[in-house]
């Protein structure tokens, strides 16, 4: 991660980060997220780093608390397995940001801050006097993400947009499907995690910066954006084959001239992933692959009388791409995935199963990274199993969050702690219905 630096805290005080000096690695910084689902991510990720993450909701609770699937049988807003999974971590007020006193409050969070993560329609913060000159005047390091699905500018910065929006006009959605039919979307919505990711990743570079700088930056994500580098690996094979890629289903085209060729295959209850490259790339896979169908039988002549090394992938019909596949594929479907995955790692065969959720849940390579957590939800009378970070720092600890905030839960702690009102002026807040 980062080298030794002196930083300042959101009060001024020094810090090191980068070094043991902290608990985690952004613990003396704050950030407030007004994001919707379409922005949960960032302020997600900025907590798995150590930033206090304050979830700032209207009164009645973010609308996406009530995003299935719920624990238990009934909707609930304080039982979404969705609003559970991106809040992780975060503390939770609610604000009434249209009001007056609402704008008070946050302008009075803004000034202790470092970060401001929004996901509203472009022009709502300024209309609403919290745009990023107001911000700034009152604390001028602040930091502003904007995640929005095209961006604060443009011909279409007024529209609306979707997951599905997103994947099409990004171009990833022209490679999914099979061939000769429309294209299809991913089966989950991914578009908006992708804007968080990069939302995030400005989040922190712009913050980097006001450490040399001592001023913030506004941050303006575009989740359309976001999506075209997705299918960045397409365009490369116009440009050096004169190829246009296009979707092929459960197969891949391009690597050979005019032809495609299966890269997921089935087998006994499941699927494995293998590619048939022949030269340098694949030649010994291949060999290692049909002596170990020849042990089993099912080797013919013509699948062992291929010379690996010498075969020209580029000019390969598509005829001869079914005759190997047609034995290959026999062979396959005689084993499970995890049977070819564990004898074709002993034979350094590049194959490799497509793992399905129980298989990620007993997985012994993240069990031994200690990447599932047990997180208590107290008021549920049990604990739920969460991933943990994903970053591992030879320096910085990477500890668990507490689980997601219910509705106003650290309303007394924020308001009062941090911004020091009374427990009379907190119930007034309440009363008249700011908070």
């Amino acid at each position: 991660m980062w080298g030794e630096q002196i930083l300042l805290d959101a009060g001024g005080s020094p810090a090191i980060m980068g070094s043991t000096v902290n608990e985690n690695m952004l613990s003396p910084y704050r950030a407030l997220d007004l994001t919707d689902s379409s922005g949960f991510l960032c302020g997600k990720i900025l907590s798995d780093l150590g930033a206090e993450v304050i979830k700032v909701e209207p009164s009645g609770g973010d609308p996406s608390r009530l995003t299935p699937p719920f624990l238990g049988e009934h909707p609930d807003p304080d039982r979404s397995l969705y609003w559970f999974t991106y809040n992780l971590g975060k503390k939770g007020i609610t604000l009434d940001l249209e009001s007056p006193e609402g704008r008070r409050l946050f302008l009075s969070l803004v000034e202790k801050s470092d970060w401001v993560i929004e996901s509203s329609p472009p022009g709502y913060m300024e209309r609403l006097g919290l745009g990023y000159q107001e911000l700034s005047r009152v604390n001028p390091g602040i930091v502003l993400t904007s995640i929005t699905p095209f961006g604060q500018d443009g011909p279409y910065q007024d529209y609306k947009g979707s997951d599905l929006v997103a994947i099409a006009l990004g171009g990833y959605m022209f490679l999914c499907g099979e061939p000769g039919r429309p294209p299809v979307r991913v089966s989950f919505p991914q578009a908006c995690l992708h804007g968080s990711g990069e939302a995030a990743v400005g989040s922190m570079i712009a913050f980097y910066d006001r450490q040399n700088t001592g001023e913030g930056q506004w941050v303006d994500v575009s989740i359309h954006a976001s999506m075209v580098p997705v299918s960045m690996n397409a365009p490369p094979w116009w440009q050096l084959r004169n190829v246009i890629v296009r979707r092929q289903g459960t197969c891949r085209a391009g690597l050979s001239s005019g032809a495609v060729q299966r890269q997921t295959w089935p087998c006994k209850d499941g699927f494995v992933t293998f590619i048939v490259i022949a030269g340098t790339a694949g030649a010994n896979t291949n060999r290692g692959l049909v002596a170990w169908m020849d042990e089993e039988a099912l080797a013919d002549d013509f699948i062992k009388g291929i010379d690996w090394d010498s075969l020209d992938m580029s000019t390969l019909t598509q005829e001869m791409h079914h005759a190997i596949e047609q034995r290959i594929g026999r062979f396959f479907k005689s084993h499970t995935p995890w049977e070819l995955y564990e004898e074709a790692m002993s034979r350094r065969i590049m194959l490799y199963p497509v793992a399905t959720i129980p298989d990620i849940a007993s997985s012994p390579q993240l069990e031994s990274r200690g990447f599932w957590a047990e997180v208590p939800h107290p008021e549920l009378g049990r604990s739920i199993t969460y991933p943990t970070p994903i970053i591992r720092d030879s320096q910085v600890p990477f500890p668990m969050g507490r689980r997601a905030p219910l509705v106003g839960e650290d309303n007394d702690e924020i308001y009062g702690g941090l911004l020091g009102l009374s427990s009379a002026e907190i119930d007034s807040l309440r009363r008249t219905g700011v908070i």
